[in-house]
């Protein structure tokens, strides 16, 4: 029995070691890159559309605001200067009128500002959405096998994978006939 228990021992360690040189010949290396997504937001053609078109969706309202602004500015300034000759009703329905413009002035830049924010925020949503798709359309096209984003407190420049994607989103919207 302890040939055959000793055979047994030897044919397993043989298979053990047969097994484990095996072992890295069938083991795929992982493939993993590094992006760093504020810096994709920050620099990406399609975020620069994005806040270039809201800036001319909001450029009448942003003179209209101005507008008014410089009126109330010189109806103040002309109150001022006429008050001392003013009669009684007269300075009262200035300075109404004064406050209304006022009031005008803050409701106009108020639902400037919200609904700017809100826009924004949309777009940002939307641009977010698209460079999560173009970051999976760039990992699988490069091959890699998990790409990581937020989070990352370091990554050496061999798995940094930003300006490789940031380069890819610059060529597809290029492609898609941006300038």
């Amino acid at each position: 029995m302890n040939s055959l228990t000793l055979r047994f021992l030897r044919v397993a360690g043989a298979l053990l070691v047969c097994a484990m040189m095996a072992l890295p010949a069938g083991a795929q290396e992982l493939k993993i890159g590094v992006v760093n997504i504020p810096l994709l937001m920050d620099r990406a053609p399609q975020a620069k559309a994005a806040m270039e078109a809201l800036e001319e969706e909001f450029q009448p309202r942003q003179r209209e605001i101005l507008a008014r602004q410089k009126e109330l500015e010189d109806l103040t300034a002309k109150v001022q200067r006429d008050v001392a000759v003013m009669g009684e009703t007269e300075r009262r329905n200035a300075e109404k009128d004064l406050r209304d413009l006022q009031r005008e002035v803050a409701r106009l830049q108020n639902e400037f500002r919200d609904d700017l924010n809100l826009r924004r925020n949309e777009e940002l949503g939307n641009l977010q959405r698209s460079l999560l798709q173009e970051i999976q359309t760039y990992a699988q096209s490069a091959g890699y096998d998990l790409v990581v984003g937020d989070g990352v407190l370091y990554a050496s420049s061999a798995v940094n994978i930003t300006d490789l994607v940031l380069k890819a989103m610059e060529a597809n919207y290029q492609a898609a006939g941006n300038n």
